[in-house]
């Protein structure tokens, strides 16, 4: 079973500070152990040059029948074991170990096939002086940690700072306001180097402004197009008026207002892109508005269902757009029976048919982009987006479990 860790372990603060932190102590008790290592045994050394020469003194004046001195005894009670056996081999050696109470640094030698003799030196100077180096290595090398890790949470601080910032404005580009930028001071600062964050954030301000300029171009064209056709649809919409009664007649006058619903849509869209559209704010009662809409549509037969109404704040003709489209939408793309349902603030619109399709759900309606193959001009459920979006209300896609699209849009 693995445990789930939160969600501040996986940051970069949190990664480098670890490395940091793992790097540090290694690096610590790499040198601690070299220093350690290099002392003892320079320490160790000293003194075991230093018994051995009274060693070799003190056996000097035992064969010429002199006294051998002070710490200096044949077969002392002391003496290690493993050094006496050597010794009684025919060696030399040196050895510490504790003798009453104190580390002893050995030198034993041998005098005959049966005895030894043995020099002790004191080595609790020695001891104290590995013992100080040991403590002090371990102080300086946490001190040394602490303060690598503070520049190094700092400067880390700096750059995530930089990345939450940089994180922040994409987020925002993404939402919609084409018009944030980091604005990295190292990208206009010559005299600074730019290091990989600021590449980035370059990288972003320079996607942002492509992007800005291409949907503006995009919004502009559609603009012009539908100026541009509403003169020659008014002109044609006049003459098909002239035309005599008969089949052909109501077949042109059909297209030629599906070509003005068409023009009118796309202007709608070209001012919702502006983002400049102000709303008129005034209060209605949602049950009296939504059968209001009701009645107006043409798409057919619509239940309205009121489970507990509301009176709300809005603009009553671009929340009545919504409505309509979606009642619209469902009619033309779904089956019978539609229900639009009231409760309080919330307003859902559903029906029967095969639901909306995966991409929708997913990301929203697309312009032109149509469910299925089906006739349309696929613009009515983004009208309803973006004239939601003025009113501050949120519309969301679903399908029902039972089969059926479900639009759900939330006042606030």
């Amino acid at each position: 079973m693995r445990l789930a860790l939160p969600q501040w372990a996986g940051t970069l603060a949190v990664k480098a500070a670890v490395f940091i932190t793992v790097m540090c102590c290694a690096l610590a008790a790499l040198l601690g152990v070299l220093v350690h290592v290099s002392v003892t045994n320079q320490t160790v050394g000293q003194a075991r040059d230093r018994a051995l020469s009274r060693l070799a003194d003190a056996t000097a004046a035992f064969e010429a029948g002199d006294t051998a001195g002070h710490g200096v005894s044949l077969d002392p009670p002391g003496l290690p074991e493993e050094l006496r056996a050597l010794a009684v081999a025919g060696e030399r050696g040196t050895m510490v170990a504790e003798h009453r109470g104190r580390p002893t640094m050995w030198a034993a030698g041998p005098v005959d096939s049966e005895r030894v003799l043995g020099v002790e030196i004191d080595y609790s100077q020695q001891a104290r002086t590995i013992d100080g180096l040991d403590r002090a290595i371990l102080w300086s090398s946490g001190l040394a940690i602490g303060a690598t890790l503070l520049v190094g949470a700092f400067a880390v601080t700096r750059v995530t700072r930089r990345l939450h910032a940089t994180a922040q404005v994409a987020r925002r580009i993404s939402g919609g306001d084409l018009d944030a930028r980091v604005d990295d001071p190292r990208t206009k600062d010559p005299t600074r180097p730019p290091d990989e964050v600021a590449a980035v954030a370059a990288a972003l301000d320079s996607m942002a402004s492509s992007l800005q300029s291409k949907l503006l171009s995009e919004q502009r064209f559609t603009a012009d197009v539908a100026h541009e056709l509403r003169t020659p649809l008014t002109g044609l919409h006049a003459a098909a008026e002239l035309l005599p009664p008969g089949r052909p007649t109501e077949l042109v006058r059909d297209r030629v207002a599906a070509l003005r619903t068409l023009t009118e849509d796309l202007l709608e869209i070209s001012r919702l892109d502006t983002g400049r559209e102000r709303v008129e704010l005034d209060t209605e009662p949602l049950a009296a508005l939504a059968e209001r809409v009701v009645r107006g549509s043409s798409g057919g037969d619509t239940e309205v269902v009121v489970v507990r109404d509301a009176v709300v704040e809005t603009d009553r003709r671009r929340l009545e757009r919504v409505l309509g489209n979606l009642v619209a939408n469902a009619h033309k793309h779904g089956r019978g029976p539609v229900v639009l349902t009231v409760d309080g603030p919330v307003v859902t619109v559903r029906d029967h048919g095969e639901g909306y399709p995966g991409y929708l759900v997913a990301h929203g309606p697309q312009r032109f982009r149509t469910e299925g193959g089906s006739k349309g001009h696929g613009l009515g459920l983004t009208i309803a987006l973006g004239q939601a979006e003025v009113l501050g209300a949120r519309l969301a896609f679903s399908n029902a479990a039972d089969g059926g699209a479900v639009a759900t849009l939330t006042l606030r």
